[in-house]
């Protein structure tokens, strides 16, 4: 009983590390498609248009982690794997949905998302995020 409750916190902590660093390449992927420094246009110029890219981000990359944990495997290093390709796959769908919207729409949403005040197709572009990290759960379930 105790192995397997120590199998499992280890576990718990392995996922926990690859879903963070999921979440930080989540980050780095709106930092490379907004201009500007991310960290400056949120924490110093507290810009709402980019926070609410960033937290619809990290919640489909939080979403995608806990489907592909909660669907993972009874191999370890399977769902571990299945949870790092599906993570980068969620990643890179988000990417191209934000790339399709700005290819839609008129305008640079980059610039749009950069911009100080508060702009409508913020909330446009964190829906189309979320929504893509939505598709891929739905793949991994």
């Amino acid at each position: 009983m105790l192995g397997d409750l120590l199998d499992g916190a280890w576990q718990s902590i392995v996922f926990g590390i690859v879903g963070v660093a999921l979440m930080a390449a989540g980050f780095l992927l709106v930092d490379l498609l907004t201009p500007g420094k991310l960290r400056e246009l949120i924490w110093v110029r507290r810009n709402g248009n980019a926070a609410l890219l960033l937290a619809a981000n990290q919640l489909g990359i939080a979403g995608i982690v806990f489907t592909a944990v909660l669907t993972s495997y009874s191999s370890f290093a399977k769902g571990l794997a299945s949870t790092v390709v599906f993570g980068l796959v969620g990643l890179l769908v988000m990417a191209l949905a934000f790339l399709v919207l700005d290819l839609l729409t008129p305008g640079r949403l980059g610039d749009v998302i950069a911009a100080d005040e508060p702009h409508p197709a913020a909330r446009v572009s964190a829906a189309t995020h979320f929504g893509a990290a939505l598709i891929v759960c739905a793949c991994i379930a």
